[in-house]
């Protein structure tokens, strides 16, 4: 069966159960995993009657069930909207609503709430269909409308309500933008109610979604709901370079990830001096100034001046302070302490050497990989023994100058110096005389 709880209908059936919901949770923005569905009902129990109704992008509403249909989660819905109707898939029923309704502040009694009409028939299901199959064609018609008026807009998105009644045209703007004529002209055009909303362009970022940096689906689009102010002090309290291209989102403002670990670096910086970098230390070989912080570690790196060493030692934040303190005091250490104190190798290699050692590694690995296939092609590899006989354990034995003293290393054959095997007898040369051995008297 198809995945009736995706928006975008690209849910594969692997992922779906027989209830509609989709059990990936990847194909549902800002979803809410009812783990409590699978459950048996006590007896004499009566189900709560709002149910959470999710339309085009994020935008979820309540209504209340007041006709006490049979319906599940994913199930495609007619509800009561403002001088007709709208359709919906159903995202979440049941004793989890009140929890959802008590986050963003809606009364379990209130009389506010519409009402669930009907589930879709098949008449319902097309017009459905065919409303959203025209989306498209409409925001591009607009957009052209807009530009020929040289409005500073930018339309992002569009939503039909499900009667085709109404049309709700979402856009970003710097600066307020008078577009009453725009109306009249949408108006005539689609021949339907215009409603004009502006939203921010992390509201932008979410209702179209996307792929981030880290490889992963758009949080604000999947899971993020509250839209917090992201400050460029985020980036430096953390160590990030403050490189633009990196720092900002698909919206062009900064990350919203960059808030996520903020509070664990606030809290690990708790223990460092302050200026960590115009840290001083005076000791007896000579000062020493601070270059690198780690904050997670709680390690600062410092560098001798003067060319007394052009190593970077790693001192722990504890000893830092220590030596701060000692310093206030008039007093000087001998030299400032190894990172072994806190149960770390006492030189680090830096990426680049061991890169660079991986490397030889690979290329000796190499070679001996060569060296033994050369060795198993030769023809004749047992040539070398003259007798053809491999040397039997004894002869390792007294061979071996490690274990007996007593014994010679055996040496390799004598070879000439172009490295080449002895020849065979050759046909004599031209003109050579060879010596004569002398004549017996």
């Amino acid at each position: 069966m198809s995945c009736s709880s995706c928006g975008s209908g690209g849910c594969s059936p692997a992922g779906c159960k027989d209830n509609g919901h989709c059990s990936t949770g990847g194909c549902n923005k800002l979803n809410v995993y009812d783990w409590l569905g699978g459950m048996a009902l006590p007896p004499n129990y009566k189900p709560f009657d709002i149910v959470e109704v999710r339309f085009k992008g994020s935008r979820k509403e309540y209504f209340r069930n007041s006709n006490q249909l049979e319906i599940f989660t994913g199930d495609l819905i007619v509800v009561d909207a403002e001088s007709g109707y709208d359709i919906g898939h159903v995202s979440l029923k049941g004793e989890l609503v009140k929890l959802q309704l008590k986050k963003n502040g809606i009364k379990e009694d209130s009389v506010d709430l519409p009402k669930i009409l009907r589930i879709a028939k098949d008449t319902d299901t097309q017009k459905y269909k065919d409303v959203k199959a025209e989306e498209p064609i409409v925001l591009q018609r607009a957009r052209t409308l807009a530009l020929q008026m040289k409005l500073q807009m930018k339309l992002s998105d569009i939503e039909f309500r499900g009667d085709r009644k109404k049309v709700t045209f979402f856009y970003t703007a710097e600066d307020r933008v008078d577009f009453r004529e725009l109306i009249k002209k949408y108006a005539d055009e689609f021949k339907t109610r215009i409603e004009m909303r502006q939203i921010g362009y992390r509201q932008e970022a979410a209702r179209l979604g996307g792929i981030g940096s880290c490889g992963r689906e758009l949080c604000c689009s999947t899971w993020l709901t509250d839209f917090k102010i992201v400050n460029v002090g985020a980036a430096r309290y953390q160590n990030l370079s403050l490189n633009p291209l990196k720092l900002q989102g698909q919206c062009g403002r900064l990350k919203c990830c960059l808030n996520f670990e903020l509070d664990t670096y606030m809290e690990s910086l708790s223990d460092f001096p302050k200026d960590t970098e115009k840290i001083r230390l005076e000791t007896q070989i000579g000062p020493a100034r601070s270059i690198k912080t780690d904050i997670l570690k709680k390690i600062i790196w410092f560098a001798y001046e003067g060319g007394i060493s052009t190593d970077w030692i790693p001192v722990h934040v504890k000893d830092v302070n220590e030596y701060i303190a000692l310093n206030k005091q008039g007093i000087k250490p001998e030299r400032l302490g190894e990172y072994d104190k806190v149960g770390e190798p006492e030189k680090m290699k830096t990426a680049t050497e061991e890169f660079e050692g991986s490397l030889t590694r690979m290329e000796n690995r190499g070679r001996n990989n060569n060296q033994k296939s050369r060795n198993n092609n030769r023809p004749n590899s047992q040539n070398r023994n003259p007798n053809n006989q491999v040397n039997s354990g004894q002869d390792k034995l007294e061979n071996n100058p490690n274990k007996n003293p007593n014994a010679k290393p055996n040496r390799p054959p004598h070879r000439n110096n172009n490295n080449k095997p002895p020849q065979g007898n050759k046909p004599p040369i031209k003109g050579f005389q060879p010596p004569q051995p002398p004549k017996e008297s």
